[in-house]
C-alpha cells in the first residue's frame, strides 16, 4: 500500500502547538508519512516565543535532499523559515521538483512573537513563485502585497479570514483569474488558537499528496481545523494547543 510522502520545511515549537509538531500530528492523523526539513529551533509555550535559533540555509537543504534522494516526496509544506538566505536556499532547490507546495508564510506566532524579519519577508518571493497555493493571514497578505500576488506570482492564494472582525469568518481562494471560492463559517470563540495555520497548510498539503484537487484538500483541511479547534484541550496559560481529532475520517 502506497501512503502520501509529505516534506515539512519549517520550525520547531518546543509547546507542541504549532511548528513541525503540529505539522507532524496533522499529516499523520490524515494518513500521510510526515518528513522534515527543520528550518529553527525556538524555545516557545502558549505564552510567546522566548528564544529562536535559525539552522543554517545549508543543513536544512542537506535534511531535504536526504529525505528527497531516498523516500520521495509527493508533497511540501512550508512554514516558518528562519532566514532570507534559507528561503532562498530552498525556493532553488524546490524549483526542481513538480509536486504541490503549500506555502504558508509565517511572521507572527499566535501569540504576537514576530519569527520573521523584513529581510526573510522580503526573500519569500522566491517561495512564492514556486508555490501551488500560498495561505497568508490577513495582515500577513498585506504585508505581501495583497490579493494580486496570485497574478504576480502566477500562484493561489487561500485568503484567511480568522483575523477578521464579527461572529463570521470567510476565507477565499484567489487565482491569477479572482477569486474561484470563498467559505464562510461561524467562529470558534476559543483562545486555544495556537497552530491553526500550520495545521491547516499541513492538512492542505496532505490532501495534494494524496491525489485531491485544490479545492477538495481546502475543505477536508478547513473541516478537520473546525474539529481539532472544538477539541482544544485547554492546555497553558496563554493561547494554547489545538486538539487531535483522532477520529477524523481520513476521507471525510
Amino acid at each position: 500500500m502506497s501512503i502520501a510522502r509529505i516534506l515539512i520545511i519549517a520550525g520547531s515549537d518546543s509547546g507542541g502547538g504549532a511548528g513541525i509538531q503540529a505539522d507532524i500530528r496533522t499529516v499523520t492523523l490524515l494518513g500521510g508519512h510526515a518528513m522534515t526539513a527543520i528550518t529553527a529551533v525556538t524555545a516557545q509555550n502558549t505564552t510567546g516565543v522566548q528564544g529562536v535559533h535559525a539552522i543554517p540555509a545549508a543543513m536544512v537543504v542537506q535534511q531535504m535532499d536526504s529525505v528527497i534522494g531516498d523516500i520521495g516526496v509527493d508533497a511540501v509544506k512550508i512554514g516558518m523559515i528562519g532566514s532570507a538566505g534559507t528561503a532562498a536556499a530552498v525556493a532553488d532547490r524546490l524549483a526542481a521538483l513538480e509536486v504541490p507546495i503549500v506555502f504558508d508564510p509565517v511572521m507572527v506566532a499566535t501569540s504576537g512573537s514576530v519569527l520573521a524579519d523584513e529581510a526573510t519577508i522580503a526573500a519569500f518571493e522566491r517561495l512564492m513563485a514556486v508555490a501551488t497555493l500560498v495561505t497568508p493571514n490577513i495582515p500577513e497578505l498585506a504585508a505581501l502585497g495583497g490579493e494580486e500576488i496570485a497574478v504576480r506570482f502566477g500562484t493561489h492564494v487561500l485568503a484567511k479570514g480568522g483575523h477578521g472582525e464579527g461572529p463570521m469568518l470567510t476565507d477565499r481562494l484567489i487565482g491569477p483569474g479572482g477569486v474561484l471560492k470563498a467559505w464562510s463559517n461561524a467562529r470558534i470563540d476559543t483562545p486555544h488558537n495556537h497552530g491553526t495555520g500550520c495545521t491547516l497548510a499541513s492538512a492542505i498539503a496532505t490532501g495534494l499528496a494524496q491525489g485531491r484537487d485544490l479545492i477538495d484538500a481546502i475543505e477536508r483541511a478547513r473541516k478537520y481545523v473546525r474539529e481539532a479547534l472544538a477539541l482544544a484541550p485547554g492546555l497553558g496559560q496563554g493561547r494554547g494547543p489545538m486538539g487531535s481529532p483522532l477520529g477524523f475520517h481520513v476521507h471525510a
